[in-house]
């Protein structure tokens, strides 16, 4: 990458360096078909930008790395990514491409009638490859987290996405989000690259549906198999909860050794979801990253960094947009050191976190 030849040395104020497009949010005013809606809201969505923002929140140290256009859509990109407390001077500013955007339903997006309306094909993210992004803006924190979305938008994007994938010593701890969007994918190759960078990343966060849709891959075992490198497997499960597959060792990614799966000594964790109010569903996987990040590098066991990635994903799925308010961090940890009882039978609705202790109920 631009005239650096390994591993720039770590400053120790970074944590989590995200790296990924952002695109300016039009959410509608009312539910209905795009055709039908009057009218929009001005917001930001994009999976890694959500990440960042989210554990900026939750008292992180971040940096965001990505291009925007030289447009307003890009000034409001940034300073909104920044208020929320994000490095942004990994961020450049294309001169001749523009900032992508999308329109959305108010609908789940997995029904029928949600409506996706992108207009992002040749924007100022979709320039990013090994010539365009620093190595040092990249090797700066402890953990680089990506997500397959980035992949998809052009033969550059996928060539810096093999490179910070490919093992080799004194990286970060890779983080990857497999992101399955197949949409993004016209030529049908997406499944195959995807499960390529998986199995690069020290830490993979994969949804059973898409592991299924994608690979043909049903339940973590099967996963885990066709994942046997990557330290730590999340397997999110919906509705149901989320199981993590964890071998000892898990920081020692940065050494770049390779694993062999569930049967070298998987340890095993299920956690049961919450019961949750739900507003809207965009944004909860990156939430649930978020929050599991946030209990990684606070050292917490796997069992809390579950249950920090439930919370997380609830604070957003109780508001309208793509970002959430996570909860104060000694909220957080008292909801996830509740007993098993106590937990499964907690109940989030909207503005949870902004008055915790009215609106967490038992039921």
């Amino acid at each position: 990458m631009t005239g650096v030849t390994g591993p720039v040395p770590v400053p120790a104020r970074v944590e989590v360096v995200c790296l990924g497009e952002s695109m300016v949010t039009f959410l509608p005013s009312r539910p209905g078909r795009l055709a039908d809606v009057p009218s929009f809201d001005r917001a930001i969505g994009g999976a890694e930008s959500n990440v960042a923002c989210a554990l900026a929140a939750a008292g992180h140290a971040v940096k965001w790395v990505s291009r925007v256009g030289a447009d307003g859509f890009g000034d409001h990109l940034v300073a909104a990514v920044g208020a929320y407390g994000v490095d942004t001077s990994g961020v450049r500013r294309d001169p001749e491409r523009p900032t992508g955007i999308y329109f959305r339903t108010a609908t789940d997006r997995a029904t029928d009638a949600h409506e996706v309306a992108y207009y992002r094909a040749g924007s100022a993210a979709s320039a990013m490859s090994p010539a365009t992004v620093p190595y040092r803006e990249l090797w700066a924190g402890r953990v680089l987290h990506l997500s397959g979305i980035t992949a998809a938008l052009s033969a550059g994007c996928l060539a810096l996405m093999r490179e910070l994938t490919r093992r080799g010593p004194g990286r970060p701890l890779v983080s990857f989000d497999v992101n399955h969007r197949p949409g993004l994918w016209r030529d049908g190759s997406g499944a195959e690259i995807l499960l390529e960078l998986a199995r690069g990343a020290d830490l993979v966060f994969v949804g059973e549906d898409e592991a299924a849709e994608a690979w043909g891959l049903r339940g973590a075992d099967a996963i885990r198999a066709a994942l046997p490198e990557p330290r730590t497997l999340v397997v999110k499960r919906g509705s149901a909860g989320a199981t993590v597959l964890t071998r000892e060792g898990e920081e020692g990614a940065r050494d770049g050794g390779y694993g062999t799966g569930r049967d070298a000594g998987d340890t095993v964790t299920d956690m049961p979801a919450l019961h949750v109010d739900v507003v809207a569903p965009v944004g909860a996987g990156d939430a649930f990253a978020a929050g599991f990040l946030s209990a990684t590098l606070r050292g917490l066991p796997a069992a809390a960094r579950l249950r920090h990635g439930h919370l997380m994903a609830a604070a957003t799925l109780t508001v309208p947009g793509d970002l959430g308010t996570p909860p104060a961090r000694a909220d957080a940890d008292r909801l996830a050191g509740l007993d098993a009882r106590a937990w499964e039978r907690l109940r989030l609705g909207p503005g949870w976190t902004a008055a915790i202790e009215q609106e967490v109920r038992t039921r």
